[in-house]
């Protein structure tokens, strides 16, 4: 666990590099909201980074979810439930169109190598009893803005507080200290992801803290960041 600042809180998920994922608790004493819920089984459960940071699952009010991939889904899975995780009395967003990925309502291809992860992983992953609300483009979660970022999967999503912290799951990572885009083998399509990069940059304002799904959060100057990268992607 590792306070990013005042309001955030970085909850630090997986195994070791590179099966480290990033969850993050944002608390503006408004409410507590969980980003992302790292995968059903990790080396520091969900539940004792949250008892670190001070919580307690049902302190939860609201679960954002970026996309759907186990590293960042797998704490609402059964199999984590089953092994002691948490349950969340808490409403969950995703993005519609990976809300209709997890449900079997939209099936990617399966000679895709992502498409086909995703196929398998429902079936043995799945999210049937999970209770989930379609995200849009500009959909309002409290003082969150809902941003459709596609590339890294159809339906990802990031969330930018009125408060200055944008949640960019991986859209964007952290890397040697370096803004990047995240490995092209863990995403549908690279190109569709850059434009998305692009996009962002020009829609979500000016923010501070960017806190990426995988690496390091950026404290200050997330937005520059994102400019410089967004201009190098072309």
């Amino acid at each position: 666990m590792e306070r990013v600042r005042d309001d955030t809180v970085r909850l630090q998920l997986g195994w070791t590099e590179p099966l480290v994922v990033n969850a993050y608790v944002f608390d503006d004493g408004d409410g507590v909201t969980l980003v992302d819920t790292g995968m059903p089984v990790n080396r520091r459960s969900l539940r004792s980074e949250l008892a670190a940071a001070g919580y307690r699952p049902t302190d939860v009010e609201r679960v954002l979810l970026t996309h759907y991939d186990l590293d960042h889904v797998g704490g609402l899975t059964p199999l984590a439930r089953l092994l002691g995780g948490p349950l969340f009395d808490a409403e969950v967003y995703l993005g519609a169109e990976d809300v209709a990925l997890a449900r079997g309502e939209r099936d990617p291809p399966w000679l895709h190598h992502k498409g086909s992860f995703h196929r398998v992983a429902r079936e043995v992953f799945d999210l049937d009893d999970v209770t989930l609300t379609p995200v849009d483009e500009g959909d309002r979660i409290g003082g969150f803005t809902a941003y459709h970022t596609p590339g890294h999967n159809p339906g990802h999503t990031a969330y930018v507080h009125d408060d200055g912290v944008a949640f960019v799951g991986d859209l964007l990572w952290e890397t040697d200290g370096e803004l990047t885009p995240p490995f092209w083998g863990d995403s549908y399509s690279m190109r569709e992801l850059r434009a998305s990069v692009r996009a962002f940059e020009g829609r979500a304002g000016a923010f501070e803290a960017l806190c990426p799904g995988h690496g390091v959060p950026f404290v200050r100057g997330g937005s520059d960041r994102l400019r410089s990268l967004a201009s190098r992607l072309g």
